[in-house]
């Protein structure tokens, strides 16, 4: 008996030792976050030793755990009818509440996270997010269902949503859901937040360069020129809005005030942002402790100029969250990785190194950010850029919050953070959408 007490004591103290990591004093619910990160921190472990035993690639034991995980969140909103689909090509999900009228409706298309590798979107808590919004806001919402890695990489998760996006916005697709074309948005989070971003630069770009089409068709119309072809047929709509929330969105720096303050805050980690990235690129994991030290953008890094001032959060997050911290940028780095990896300077991939012009066509925006979040800076120096160009951006700072919040809104992992955090957005899409 004494033997078997003994054996709990020690069971419980080293439990007790696994679960437990320090955590700033201001983050919320901390004892529900440390068990999600040992929850976390456990598949990843289970994850990285099945790869490198050669059983399987660790992102599908991870999804694995994933949708195990999800496969607990209840079913709520049921009054809703949903239609699983494609959109050129794309699987999606449309999310339509039964109440109808007379008038149109508005929409979200909606991008899921998750390092452009996890993440179930027809299942658990991005599945009740979805229905949470149709309801809330009466509006079409479509996810989509876009391939992740490892069996793709960039840019097809970029085309994919942007091929699903460009479908949906056609005037015939809208008006077959009942949408008024001049209420769409976009949203995302995270990894999600990342490819929200980077179409609605796109769009923005495709739809000026449209409208600059239709004038010169319409001038030459104008001179008569019969022979002259409309090319405004199936182009021209673009969103309206888009929320961004805790958005990665730049590869060039993994040394920023919030990288360096939360390297260690559940549930995503430097080390696995940058995993991320590299994964997400189809660069050599190898590269991982390089791309950790900022040797890829040292000073001697000629093709990392151009794009030094956009990542330059020194000058654009305020002093107090800047705090102790200072850049890192070696003087003399590996100068291959950028010429290997060119994909870490496209703005397709990373939305902040977008130039001035390109950031002006973007519409009203929603950023959400979260002091211990690795991204953090990732999003105030977005906000920063984008009001810069003169866009109309709405910054909502959440000091107790942490990534992934929104994800942990829903039984059986209840943040009060989570739900708040979602119903701020979805007020603020419900008064300007």
């Amino acid at each position: 008996m004494m033997k078997l007490l003994c054996g709990g004591v020690i069971f419980t103290l080293v439990l007790s030792y696994y679960i437990y990591m320090p955590l700033p004093a201001s983050v919320s619910e901390p004892w529900k976050l440390m068990l999600v990160g040992a929850t976390f921190r456990t598949a990843t472990h289970l994850a990285d030793l099945s790869h490198s035993l050669g059983l399987v690639h660790h992102v599908r034991v991870l999804n694995l755990a994933v949708t195990s995980f999800e496969s607990f969140v209840p079913l709520e909103f049921e009054d809703l009818q949903t239609e699983d689909t494609e959109f050129h090509g794309v699987q999606v999900r449309v999310y339509m509440p039964q109440r109808r009228d007379s008038t149109l409706r508005r929409a979200v298309v909606f991008i899921h996270g998750g390092g452009w590798s996890l993440g179930v979107p027809k299942l658990g808590s991005y599945d009740l997010l979805c229905r949470k919004m149709a309801v809330k806001l009466n509006a079409v919402v479509v996810t989509v269902d876009y391939r992740m890695v490892p069996d793709v990489h960039f840019p097809v998760q970029y085309e994919e949503c942007l091929q699903a996006a460009r479908h949906f916005l056609q005037p015939d697709v809208l008006a077959r859901y009942s949408v008024d074309p001049e209420r769409v948005a976009v949203c995302g989070d995270s990894a999600g937040g990342n490819l929200a971003a980077a179409i609605t630069q796109w769009i923005g770009q495709d739809s000026r360069d449209n409208d600059v089409r239709n004038s010169s068709v319409d001038h030459l119309k104008n001179d008569s020129r019969d022979d002259v072809q409309d090319s405004s047929e199936g182009g021209g709509i673009r969103f309206k809005l888009q929320v961004l929330i805790y958005p990665v969105l730049q590869p060039l720096d993994f040394n920023t005030a919030s990288y360096q303050q939360n390297w260690g805050v559940p549930i995503l980690y430097r080390d696995l942002m940058a995993r991320y990235w590299l994964e997400y690129l189809g660069a050599d994991a190898s590269l991982l402790h390089t791309v950790l030290l900022n040797n890829h953008t040292a000073l001697d890094e000629s093709r990392a100029d151009p794009h030094r001032s956009k990542v330059d959060w020194t000058s654009m997050i305020p002093q107090h969250m800047r705090k102790h911290y200072r850049a890192v940028f070696p003087r003399t780095g590996s100068p291959s990785v950028l010429r290997d990896v060119p994909a870490m300077l496209d703005p397709r991939a990373a939305p902040l190194l977008a130039e001035q012009e390109i950031l002006k066509m973007v519409p009203g925006t929603y950023i959400m950010t979260c002091e211990h979040d690795v991204l953090r800076d990732d999003g105030m120096m977005y906000v920063r850029r984008l009001e810069l160009a003169g866009v109309s951006v709405t910054h909502r700072h959440y000091d107790d919050c942490f990534h992934g919040c929104v994800s942990f809104a829903f039984w059986p992992s209840y943040f009060f953070v989570g739900i708040r955090a979602i119903d701020d957005y979805i007020a603020w899409l419900h008064t300007h959408l």
